[in-house]
């Protein structure tokens, strides 16, 4: 026994530490070290096995007090130790605790479930929510709107008051579960007999059955009916996003609350406009003469046409911002994106005679001359004058 650590050393507390240190002590151990947590690890499992020993040990007052007067010593040929203290070997000497209890609120039910938090299956139970979806255009998304929708919901039926027992009869006791909507079973592991606790197959947790059932719900309690939904959607919702409509989903259980129906937005493309986030984006063209000379352009937006004064040269892929002309946000309707918009230049395809004589002057009042006068005018080099003398 020589080379084994003292187990107060082990826990990480002094001699005089109580029972709510040690437990503290080793819980924090075992959430380090356990080898669920460190899926083969040797060395950490070693000194999980050397702190459940050592608590295992002092936890007990009797197993305590003879280490604390002949440490090691005082378990071995089978007086103690691992095995015979209740150690890892069997957790038989945790001063009344069991498993649950110890690792309940370090690993959420690994060991049955949540420990003294546990929740009864058959208690009253919210609802599972129900899923739809719902189609809107670009416009509808950015000022929001009023869609509705029709959707298949279960309601108790009317003819066994939602017990799903015919009428005349009650449901009765579950033998299985004995009405508890659990049943708790145990099985041998590596750190010993381990507790679990799954919901009653028989009942599925509700702790009831039902012999004769109702004919109108076949004993499940509800009847189904098609029913016409309200939705609000909200200025500025997006493509993808959700609405939660509560109380609308399926009924609860064992007297629960309804759970919620979430309705899933599709948005419509829009041939103009793209969106991000909250600002919109387009284009929007603009004529040579436009471009060059400047004036009021009218500039298609959400909110309708909106005047825009062009600056006199613009060129061609210059952005504007249009302020306040892009998506509401979600949480303040009164805070909106921006309209971000690209003026491109439309070259004309299709000129009469008269508009491109006109062009042709403007561009030579410009400076330019078309390439054959300027040819003309070029003056000759002396290769050129040898190359006219050779010719004639």
């Amino acid at each position: 026994m020589a080379d084994k650590r003292d187990y107060y050393e082990v826990l990480g507390v002094a001699k005089g530490a109580d029972d709510a240190e040690l437990k503290k002590a080793y819980r924090k151990l075992a959430k380090k070290y356990h080898p669920d947590v460190n899926p083969g690890d040797q060395e950490a499992e070693a000194k999980f096995k050397e702190a459940t020993e050592a608590y295992g040990i002092l936890s007990d007052p009797e197993k305590r007090k003879m280490y604390d007067q002949y440490g090691h010593a005082a378990f071995e040929s089978g007086g103690g130790g691992a095995g015979g203290a209740g150690g890892f070997g069997g957790f038989g000497g945790f001063n009344g605790m069991d498993m649950e209890d110890i690792f309940g609120d370090i690993f959420g039910g690994m060991f049955g479930g949540g420990g003294r938090t546990r929740r009864q299956n058959n208690g009253p139970r919210q609802g599972a929510s129900l899923r739809a979806r719902v189609n809107i255009t670009f416009e509808e998304a950015v000022f929001g709107c009023e869609k509705e929708l029709e959707i298949t919901l279960k309601d108790p039926c009317t003819k066994c008051d939602g017990s799903g027992a015919k009428p005349g009869t009650s449901p009765v006791t579950c033998t299985k579960c004995n009405g508890n909507g659990q049943i708790v079973y145990t099985q041998q592991s590596m750190f010993g007999m381990v507790r679990n606790v799954q919901t009653c197959p028989e009942c599925n947790g509700s702790g009831q059955m039902i012999k004769d059932k109702c004919p109108d719900c076949r004993g499940t309690g509800y009847t189904s009916s098609r029913k016409k939904i309200s939705v609000s959607i909200p200025a500025g919702i997006d493509q993808g996003q959700s609405i939660r409509i509560r109380e609308k989903g399926e009924p609860g259980i064992n007297g629960g609350p309804r759970g919620d129906l979430l309705v899933e937005v599709n948005v419509a493309s829009h041939p103009i406009f793209q969106r991000d986030d909250m600002d919109i984006y387009s284009t929007a063209p603009l004529t040579f003469a436009q471009a060059a000379l400047g004036g009021e352009i009218h500039i298609n937006t959400v909110d309708g046409d909106v005047a825009y004064e062009v600056k006199p040269g613009t060129q061609t892929d210059t952005r504007i911002r249009l302020r306040g002309k892009g998506v509401p946000s979600l949480r303040n309707s009164n805070v909106r994106g921006d309209h971000y918009v690209t003026l491109v230049i439309q070259v004309p395809t299709n000129l009469n005679a008269e508009a491109k004589e006109a062009l042709k002057r403007f561009d030579e009042a410009c400076g330019n001359r078309p390439a054959s006068e300027e040819k003309a005018g070029k003056k000759k080099s002396f290769m050129d004058k040898l190359k006219e003398t050779f010719e004639d």
